[in-house]
């Protein structure tokens, strides 16, 4: 039987071969971190290769993500379907094995860490949503759900304030099944990290309230094994295990230096690096034995067979709470979700009334909170402000884990990437607020959730110079734009509570990306609607008002900026004017439409356009042209009442009414 450091080098080899071939990767991470893995993977690791999805499988989070061909190549012994040839187009176009773990190109790949420090903010996540999937599902003698997380991660992903963000909340929440094992090998990219990361880690995790295990020899397995052991051991405080390791373990010249971190290592070190770890095989060649002792399928399949008969046990017993279960995993609505959405957005159109759109995302939240528990809320500390609490909202806290709604504190980053890892777990649609100033500090957690295509909801309140005194500060001027220009980012704009349901009812039921919700500080006006409007507004872009004859001039709005569009749309056709008005709330979605549905609301004829948003006006040339118009904003705000604001940047009725008349000669 091969020895537990042969097993280990099998991983050795296969990252620092793979990055060779490649002539690109990071090869130090892997060979260091070997040692941790073959542990944690052949000894403690719940899962099934033959199975990735199994909804009670442990998750395991590379967050230093730069070491992907450690995760690769133990996806590849432990018999997942990633074969050595995908090994070999490492970092090549179209294959299973890029640069970075990326969620959905290989098995096993449980979410896309890139960026360091979202793979641990993700674990805390996934922990959470295991956390309270137990609390909301469990009971006595029937624990279906109980997994561990497990993430490795370095100095990188400790140093970025995410880190902190995310790890301060999960001592806080008690997350005693979160394991983060710390690559601690004294070294960067830039070199020997002394001189910008001198912190005391291990205090700073104590001071979280997390179990903290220090000076572990991460190339002893019987260290780590005891260390592993103490972790699962304390079931109140997540775990965080200090391991000492040599950055490229084996290689004679750069073990230990920043030259194996982020280059290949050269085709002689490699030969060298074979004989130091007494490695006599080829490039991508692993003996049977070898294989046969990291094969996990047999044993995943024991694993999950023993829970198929535990969930069958508790079938029988909690026969509805299984129906929910298995809904939930799999990501499906409930069978009355279509009827009581829609019931509720044509009750609202029959019941006008004048609320800030934040206020309507409320209503929306009472309604639709009630008949989905999935529903996993939250706020980055303005939840009286976001109004993201609802009717049948509970806080979730350390002793509590059975509501559904997290405080996450001022952590807008750290509260956008849980969401991520959260809906990447499976059981729970998520939501978080702020105001959309601040998604400034949580962009790239958002790219990453339209990246993953997960289905998490962004909420974004007090969305333009509308929020008035707060000043430039606090207004945001190009975050709508800058959101419509994300990739896979769904973002809607709503203009009163008709549209902000819809907008709430198709990110609920979008299952391939995230969607960004922006509501209003103010009060807005009902617009009336025909029941043919009323079904197109979830076509994204509609005509709301129209001419009596052919449109001359199409005015363009969203949001609050709509009513001020009516409002000049009656002056106009008062003159005698033949203009369309058209509310695109959500323009993703319309430009989704058929050519037909669009050129039926925009005609290409119509070149007299004029747009108005008060956010960066420079968006809206897509749809006006450069025949037409836009009042928008192209400075930032000023602090005054919303009202002198809106009039000093060109958001009134006389304002439009000249612009219109400008276009139309």
């Amino acid at each position: 039987m091969p020895s537990r450091q042969v097993l280990a080098n099998a991983v050795r080899a296969l990252s620092m071969d793979a990055v060779q071939k490649a002539n690109s990767g990071h090869p130090g991470a892997p060979m260091g971190m070997a040692d941790i893995a073959e542990v944690l993977w052949r000894h403690y690791l719940k899962h099934n290769p033959n199975n990735p999805n199994w909804a009670d499988r442990d998750r395991f989070i590379l967050s230093n993500g730069h070491g992907s061909m450690l995760l690769y190549s133990l996806l590849h012994l432990t018999g997942y379907d990633l074969s050595i040839e995908d090994l070999k187009q490492f970092r090549q176009l179209h294959s299973k094995t890029p640069g970075h773990p990326e969620f959905g190109y290989a098995p096993g790949i449980e979410t896309t860490t890139g960026p360091l420090g979202q793979g641990i903010t993700n674990a805390v996540g996934m922990a959470i949503a295991e956390k309270s999937l137990a609390a909301q599902f469990n009971r006595p003698g029937h624990d279906i759900v109980d997994h561990y997380t497990y993430t490795f991660m370095g100095d990188g992903c400790l140093m970025e304030g995410i880190s902190h963000e995310a790890c301060s909340l999960a001592g806080t929440l008690g997350l005693g099944k979160l394991i983060a094992f710390w690559d601690d090998n004294g070294i960067s990219i830039d070199g020997e990290l002394e001189g910008w990361f001198s912190d005391d880690t291990p205090k700073r995790f104590e001071s979280y309230g997390w179990q903290v295990i220090a000076d572990v020899d991460g190339h002893d397995a019987d260290a780590l094994t005891h260390a592993i052991d103490a972790a699962r051991a304390d079931s109140t405080r997540p775990t965080l295990i200090c391991c000492k390791t040599v950055i490229g373990f084996g290689s004679p010249n750069k073990a230990g230096t920043a030259g194996s971190h982020g280059a290949p290592l050269g085709e002689d070190e490699i030969v060298a690096t074979r004989k130091q770890l007494g490695w006599e095989h080829a490039p991508f060649e692993i003996p049977a034995d070898i294989y046969g002792e990291w094969d996990a399928k047999a044993q995943g399949e024991v694993a999950e067979g023993k829970w198929n008969e535990q969930f069958n046990a508790y079938a029988a017993a909690y026969p509805e709470l299984a129906a929910e279960f298995k809904r939930r995993s799999l990501g499906e609505l409930p069978a009355n979700w279509a009827q009581a959405s829609s019931d509720f957005i044509k009750q609202l159109q029959a019941n006008p009334a004048k609320i800030a759109t934040r206020k309507a995302s409320q209503n929306a939240l009472d309604a639709f909170g009630a008949i989905l528990p999935e529903l996993l809320g939250g706020s980055a500390d303005l939840a009286p402000s976001n109004l993201t609490m609802h009717k049948a909202s509970q806080p979730i806290s350390a002793e509590d884990f059975s509501g559904n709604y997290l405080h996450y504190g001022v952590r807008e980053f750290g509260m956008s990437a849980i969401m991520n890892g959260a809906a990447l777990h499976g059981g729970f649609v998520p939501y978080g607020g702020t105001f959309l100033m601040f998604v400034e500090y949580a962009r790239n957690a958002l790219r990453m959730a339209a990246l993953m295509k997960q289905r998490a909801i962004f909420v974004y309140t007090h969305d333009s110079i509308g929020l008035g005194e707060d000043g430039p500060t606090h207004q945001p001027v190009e975050q709508i734009a800058s959101l419509r220009l994300t990739p896979n980012m769904s973002t809607w704009r709503p203009c009163d509570q008709v549209e902000s349901a819809v907008a709430w009812k198709a990110a609920i039921e979008r299952q391939d990306g995230p969607t960004s919700l922006i509501f209003s500080r103010q009060g807005l006006g009902q617009m009336e609607r025909t029941e043919q409007q009323l079904a197109d507004v979830a076509k994204g872009g509609y005509v709301l008002k129209d001419s009596t004859g052919t449109p001359e001039l199409i005015i363009i709005a969203t949001g609050s900026e709509v009513e001020l569009a009516v409002s000049a749309w009656e002056q106009l056709s008062a003159q005698g004017k033949q203009v369309r008005v058209v509310s695109l709330p959500c323009t993703d979605v319309f430009d989704a439409q058929s050519a037909e549905y669009k050129e039926s609301v925009l005609p290409a004829a119509v070149t007299q356009r004029l747009a108005i948003e008060a956010g960066i006006a420079d968006y809206w040339y897509k749809y006006v042209g450069f025949n037409g118009d836009i009042i928008g904003m192209t400075t930032f705000g000023e602090s005054a009442p919303a009202g002198e604001l809106f009039k000093l940047f060109g958001f009134s009725v006389e304002n439009v009414v000249e612009k219109a008349n400008a276009l139309l000669g």
